[in-house]
């Protein structure tokens, strides 16, 4: 008995990235100083395109590392009570360039002003600070993972460009 056995493949749901994004009202930062030595914060942002922007102060450490433009990653994620499994949270991880926005330029104010839609008064408050700075993260590329074997490939428009099924979990 010779038959041929075709295997059919089943396609993973339709990640949904800009849902995460849209669900989330920080974003948590990953940045680097002079000395290689790691930090992590988060800042509130609005995203405009496929750019997300914050407001962040240089007394906060990540600021400078920012404003000098090292390796940065931003990250969304589920939220935790959101969750039906802890291991397995919905979360887009992006490497991003960063580029600081000149203070009072069409840009800043468009932006700040999104801003201050979005998170409230306080954006009046501290947008009028000296040591406050707006800074642009633009998406290089990435990941997004929604759940066990559900990871992907993010291209710098956010686009779903490749399942990462190439490396199966292993078991002992």
């Amino acid at each position: 008995m010779n038959q041929t056995h075709t295997e059919k493949k089943i396609k993973p749901v339709a990640p949904k990235v800009q849902e995460l994004i849209n669900a989330s009202k920080s974003v948590i930062l990953a940045t680097v100083d002079a000395e290689g030595n790691p930090n992590s914060s988060y800042a509130p942002f609005v995203q405009v395109d496929q750019t997300f922007y914050i407001l962040v102060s240089f007394m906060a450490k990540h600021t400078k590392n920012l404003a000098d433009g090292r390796k940065t990653s931003i990250m969304f994620i589920e939220d935790e009570s959101a969750t039906k499994q802890i291991y397995a949270r919905e979360r887009l991880t992006l490497e991003a360039a960063t580029s600081q926005i000149e203070r009072d330029s069409e840009v800043w104010n468009a932006v700040v002003g999104k801003l201050r839609e979005t998170h409230g008064k306080v954006v009046e408050v501290i947008s009028e600070m000296g040591d406050f700075i707006l800074i642009a993260l633009q998406p290089v590329k990435g990941s997004y993972v929604n759940g066990f074997g559900s990871a992907y490939f993010v291209n710098s428009k956010l686009e779903i460009i490749e399942h990462r099924n190439d490396v199966n979990h292993q078991s002992k």
